[in-house]
């Protein structure tokens, strides 16, 4: 082997170790936390603004609608039995159980249908697309 690359292979050799040597360089390791992804939110905020302006205390004596999405008591029962849950009207105060029952029903129709999600929501008939146009508003 020549002097030259003898020198160059011996140089590269002690460079190597020599970098191994060293201290470890302070490496950065940035963590984003991306917010959870919440298809919905658009739509809930729209619907508590029609149901209750968004008063989590609301209560129709008519239709004894309860809380923040004004779930009726047949609603509960029909969560009941498909769940197996044992919520009572007075739980649709609490506003994280009755987000779970408005997010169990709309997921059976899939979070890119919101029409479909509000009117089913509101019940069945003409008198839904009346509702559909009101939840539009606040969307």
């Amino acid at each position: 082997m020549p002097d030259k690359l003898k020198m160059i292979v011996s140089t590269s050799f002690f460079l190597l170790i020599a970098l191994k040597l060293l201290a470890p360089g302070n490496a950065l390791l940035i963590v984003i936390d991306n917010p959870p992804v919440e298809p919905y939110k658009r739509l809930i905020h729209a619907i508590g603004m029609v149901e209750t302006s968004k008063d989590t205390l609301a209560y129709n004596p008519i239709e004894e609608a309860v809380g923040f999405f004004q779930i009726r008591p047949i609603r509960v029962e029909d969560y009941n039995k498909r769940t197996g849950s044992n919520y009572t009207p007075m739980d649709m105060f609490n506003y994280e159980i009755s987000e779970k029952i408005f997010l169990y029903y709309a997921s059976q129709i899939g979070p890119y249908d919101f029409e479909q999600i509000a009117r089913n929501w509101n019940g069945s008939g003409a008198c839904t697309t009346y509702y559909w146009d009101q939840v539009k508003e606040f969307l």
